[in-house]
């Protein structure tokens, strides 16, 4: 059974600090200290990336748009000015100043504006949201309170209550994950095939295919080392890429004095301006280069939430690591000037040298002395960068299969100190082999650098609509703020993906292609998924029904805890019914068990389990949910089953202490009312005075029941094989065994039975019985309906990893139920 831990990374509570507020100058001098740090450590996880651009911008701006014959000093300068503004409005303004205060409670990206805005709005197609969930501490922004206008109204309604609103703001963050996913692929085959181009250029006997061969094998050995993780070489990622970035900064430097100081007028949109005059059309084309200014990095979204494919977007994504104050600190001190004059630097160089190879711009402004050490370092870099983005991706995966829009894949965890390390091996090697054969398939940066950059304006254009909305929903701004923003931006970014649209014949396909595949999986997993759960609402049993068979459940209930794994959070599901129909018996004490995905980041561990009653008090039937956010970690809980038991002891302490906080149900149950009707949120105890029960290791005294239990003298051969499977089961030892009694000043008999049939089940066994279902589209569907799910939805869950594998549920306790959905 998997408990939720969260990723570690420090809250911006942690780094703002408390002692920030007051007048210590120790607390500001520390404060600023762990600032500082952060930020330092930001530029290999959030920059890396970025931080390459300069080895391929100016290259593919000449070549995409012809610019060639236009090549003086005028359009040089023309397209320096276009990248300094686009550096300046884009990533600067819009993200860093902008964007990067929309979190998610610590986390970005695409999916973090989705979260907030599905919980600030019902725009959720998944039925599954309870009122015990707005409960939660991160739930709602701080300070959030409903304030409606008729606009605000208006647009409210429209979205709510229009399947095809919400369904087409889905599919538009999925779009928005699948270029994410897709820039997983396109980075490391853009970034290290530019590092290595450089060896051409003092190597002149080096062909293109035996720079594509080394290429393919330095990315074949960076995702063969995936499952290592980045843990014992993450030190180096921050070293490498400031020297690397101090390294382009005093380059840049050095090409201004040596070759054209006049460079330093381009600054001016003057000559923005005269460049579109002079180029018109070409000018306009060449856009789809200058973007890749932005691109490139996604970085690891071992920290992020889901979110775009550009560098700039990468570090709204990496906010969870890092605070927005941090990303900022290093953005604006370090990498956006340093960015600026190696870009300053180059155009420079280019307007001094127009017979020079453009395919080698960058290399050739390197003085010749220092070539080999800027060749090696950009090489690192580029690794760096790639190794970001291949990390971004397990975890944007990782995200979306906690909110039922992917399939179940293995999670391995590579760090035991850091649990947002994580690894994925089906997705290793669907992006090494996709990655390859684009090295190998385009071969030219150029054609690579077409596919990224419709990737960069399609993930900046898909977070700017959603901002725009979270501006509304969520800040509760005026609706003409988000008008301005979406209109500012959204035109800008608009002209820069219809340049990208031009080069679709050229490279520009391959995003689309990769996204709409992902898109496809994505949707009809998700499609199915709700349908699934749907079914499972409207066939839930009654609990009429229940009462009607009795405390006996009309079976013979054998010793024993029965844990029925079930998607649904409030009633009884049809597969229990199916179940008692078929078997003559079943376990004393029934627990429903709900593992289940909330729209927020993290939740924390003594909000996590919701535990109630079904039905009367001697059917001892309960419920459990176990609630998790996007971003928590679903680890292995080898003390899961005992945690079980002390949660619902207390619960049935809680419930017979509420003498003034309890009402009588319609069932005549009694339950806690302040949440979820009988639901009552349970820590962990931390007293078990609390529970009522007591704990013996093993080795001390037996206890009374535990006796009793002995008493029974079961099969000896059961007993040999139980030991045979124990031995086999992965992870068995690690289980911790105790035995459990009730405590002797119980004065409610009623409590006191409850809790010796609890202590006495327990002992006996614990079994975990779920549904194996098979969904089938009813034989009145459409043609696309039958398709989706009973072709691509059954392969996919014909091949990814089971339920009961992806919870960790143990193999040798579980039973498997057989049902048919007609959906």
């Amino acid at each position: 059974m998997p408990a939720a831990d969260c990723e570690s990374g420090l809250s911006p509570a942690d780094v703002t600090g408390a002692g920030a507020t007051n007048g210590n100058p120790g607390h500001w001098r520390s404060y600023y200290r762990h600032m500082l740090l952060l930020a330092y450590q930001s530029c290999g996880v959030v920059y890396g990336d970025l931080s390459t651009s300069p080895l391929y911008v100016y290259k593919s701006t000449f070549i995409i748009g012809s610019l060639r014959r236009f090549q003086d000093e005028e359009i040089v300068f023309g397209v320096f000015s276009l990248v300094f503004w686009t550096l300046t409005l884009i990533p600067l303004l819009k993200y860093v100043f902008i964007v990067l205060a929309a979190d998610d409670n610590g986390e970005g990206g695409t999916f973090a504006l989705y979260s907030l805005l599905v919980r600030h709005a019902k725009f959720s197609l998944m039925p599954n949201q309870e009122a015990a969930d707005e409960e939660l501490t991160s739930y709602y922004r701080p300070g959030y309170a409903p304030q409606e206008t008729p606009i605000l109204t208006a647009l409210r309604h429209f979205l709510e209550n229009h399947r095809k609103s919400r369904t087409f703001l889905l599919v538009t963050v999925l779009f928005g994950a699948s270029l994410v996913i897709g820039d997983g692929v396109l980075t490391p085959a853009m970034s290290v095939l530019s590092s290595f181009s450089g060896l051409q250029v003092h190597s002149t006997a080096l062909t293109s295919g035996e720079v594509e061969i080394l290429s393919c094998t330095v990315l074949v050995c960076l995702f063969m080392l995936q499952h290592w993780g980045t843990h014992r070489v993450a030190f180096l990622f921050a070293p490498v890429v400031i020297i690397w970035l101090l390294l382009l900064g005093a380059l840049g430097v050095y090409n201004i004095v040596v070759w054209n100081p006049r460079v330093l007028r381009a600054l001016s949109p003057y000559y923005l301006v005269r460049f579109f005059h002079h180029t018109g059309k070409d000018g306009w084309i060449s856009l789809g280069g200058i973007l890749l200014s932005m691109t490139g990095t996604l970085h690891c979204y071992i920290i992020l939430l889901n979110s775009s494919t550009t560098r700039t977007e990468a570090m709204y994504a990496d906010l969870g690591h890092f605070t927005a104050t941090s990303i900022r600190v290093a953005f604006v001190g370090l990498i956006y000037p340093c960015l600026v004059l190696q870009y300053m630097g180059q155009a420079a160089f280019l307007s001094k040298s127009p017979h020079c190879d453009i395919h080698f711009v960058f290399f050739e402004s390197i003085p010749t002395g220092i070539f080999w050490p800027v060749l090696v370092i950009a090489t690192l870099a580029a690794i760096v960068g790639s190794q970001a983005v291949i990390s971004a991706t397990f975890s944007i995966v990782r995200q979306c299969t906690a909110l039922g829009c992917f399939p179940r894949v293995k999670i391995v965890h590579t760090s035991r100190r850091i649990h947002g390390q994580i690894y994925s091996p089906e997705i290793n090697w669907i992006l090494m082999l996709t990655c390859i054969a684009v090295t190998i398939g385009l071969r030219d940066t150029t054609l690579i650098g077409n596919a990224y950059g419709m990737a960069c304006a399609g993930v900046m254009l898909v977070t700017t609509l959603l901002m725009a909305l979270v501006i509304v929903f969520v800040w509760q701004y005026s609706c003409l703020v988000a008008a301005l923003f979406l209109v500012v931006f959204g035109v800008v970014e608009a002209v820069y993906l219809s340049a990208a649209l031009m080069k679709v014949p050229q490279g520009g396909w391959l995003p689309l292609v990769l996204s709409l595949v992902f898109v496809a999986v994505m949707y009809v997993w998700h499609y199915g998924t709700r349908r699934k759960h749907q079914f499972d609402v409207q066939n839930k049993v009654s609990l009429k029904w229940i009462h009607a068979l009795g405390p006996s459940l009309g079976i013979v209930r054998v010793p024993g805890i029965g844990i029925i794994y079930s998607e649904l959070a409030t009633g009884v599901p049809a597969i229990f019914s199916h179940f008692v129909t078929n078997l003559p018996a079943f376990h004393q004490v029934l627990v429903f068990i709900c593992v289940k995905a909330v729209p927020v980041p993290h939740v924390r561990d003594e909000e996590r389990h919701l535990v109630g009653r079904i039905g009367p008090r001697e059917f001892r039937m309960y419920r459990c949910v176990v609630r998790h956010g996007y971003k928590d970690v679903l680890a292995e809980d080898t003390d899961f089953e005992n945690d079980l038991v002390l949660r619902i002891a207390e619960f049935v302490q809680m419930e017979a202490g509420c003498d003034q906080r309890c009402s009588i149900s319609d069932d005549g149950a009694i339950g806690i009312v302040e949440v979820e009707g009988r639901m009552a949120v349970v820590p962990r105890p931390s007293d078990l005075a609390r529970t009522g029960l007591l704990m013996r290791e093993p080795g001390e005294e037996e206890s009374v029941v535990a006796r009793a239990a002995a008493a029974g003298k079961p099969d000896l051969l059961l007993n040999s094989m139980q030991t045979m499977h124990e031995a086999e089961s992965p992870g068995f030892a690690t289980r911790r065994r105790v035995r459990f009694e009730v405590a002797n000043e119980h004065t409610d008999p009623r409590v006191k039975e409850e809790l010796s049939a609890l202590v006495e089940a327990k002992h006996a066994g614990v079994a975990y019985i779920m549904g194996h279902s098979y969904i089938k589209a009813r034989k009145s569907s459409s043609l696309f309906k039958k398709f989706a799910i009973n072709v691509a939805y059954a392969f996919l869950r014909k091949n990814c990893r089971g339920p009961g594998v992806a919870i960790n549920i143990p193999h040798i306790s579980l039973i498997e139920v057989g049902m048919i959905y007609y959906v």
